[in-house]
């Protein structure tokens, strides 16, 4: 089974060199050599590229990025599942196909009743598949899970899968790379947007889970992914991750200069 891609040439260029030159244009300059984070996970944005590209690409050139990732994304249509995972085959960019590990999808599938093998759900959804050319860019031999979490997950359910997740990789054996696919505020001025992101981003630098789904639903915060990013944290804590930290916020506003109604965009390493 091979998922095709649904939105090359609408979020991000759908030709390689294109899209090669694309996210080589975010990477931020660095002074000398940097030493790269030990990340049991990461924090990234999946709105267009010309829009949280430079704060993607400045998640994924600030960590060392293994072999395997297991991406969390929010479905923001109705799925049939609460967690459905992509369990076989791969799935193709512009920059090549990406192959499921399907050792680690079988291990997660045990670990968790919570979740369905369910690829349709992933068919025409954009949160997974916008981070795929950032993780072929910085590691060419990356193999991944994918699992969508639907808007109806509760708490409970994602501070369990989170755990179970944890157990899944630490079964595993071999490094893995957790991925939070989510952007921020929506469509609020940039004085909104940043007071409510940074509520939000404080506790994901705590690596508090419960404090960040409590606080995204008792302040309304358009977080759209703020239930992939509640199981990463959980799982990450688990692994033993002491921190998140902050490697760069920005809005669309700062992209277009139009700051009325803006997205937020959050990149975070959890360590």
């Amino acid at each position: 089974m091979r998922r095709n891609p649904y939105v090359a040439g609408y979020f991000y260029p759908d030709d390689p060199q294109s899209l090669k030159k694309a996210i080589e244009s975010f990477l931020r300059e660095r002074t000398g050599e940097q030493e790269k984070l030990k990340a049991r996970g990461v924090v990234a944005p999946h709105a267009g590229y010309e829009y949280s590209g430079p704060v993607a690409a400045a998640v994924y050139s600030s960590v060392e990025i293994p072999e395997t990732a297991v991406i969390l994304g929010p479905a923001h249509h109705r799925i049939n599942s609460v967690f459905a995972l992509f369990d076989r085959g791969s799935w193709l960019t512009p920059l090549g196909e990406v192959g499921i590990e399907k050792r680690l999808a079988e291990l997660i599938i045990a670990e968790s009743e919570l979740v369905s093998r369910d690829p349709e759900a992933h068919r025409r959804e954009h949160s997974i598949e916008v981070q795929l050319p950032f993780l072929q860019y910085f590691q060419p031999e990356i193999k991944i899970v994918p699992v969508m979490i639907s808007y109806e997950a509760d708490y409970e359910n994602l501070h369990q899968f989170g755990l179970a997740l944890a157990e899944a990789v630490r079964r595993f054996g071999a490094p893995v790379l957790l991925v939070a696919s989510t952007d921020m505020s929506h469509y609020v001025n940039r004085k909104v947007a940043e007071e409510l992101d940074f509520k939000a981003i404080s506790f994901i630098e705590r690596l508090d889970d419960r404090g960040l789904f409590e606080t995204v639903t008792s302040y309304g915060i358009s977080m759209c992914g703020f239930q992939p990013t509640t199981s990463v944290i959980a799982a990450c804590r688990s692994l033993g991750a002491r921190e998140g930290k902050l490697l760069k916020y920005q809005t669309s506003g700062d992209r277009t200069g139009d700051f009325r109604e803006v997205v937020g965009y959050a990149g975070l390493a959890l360590i």
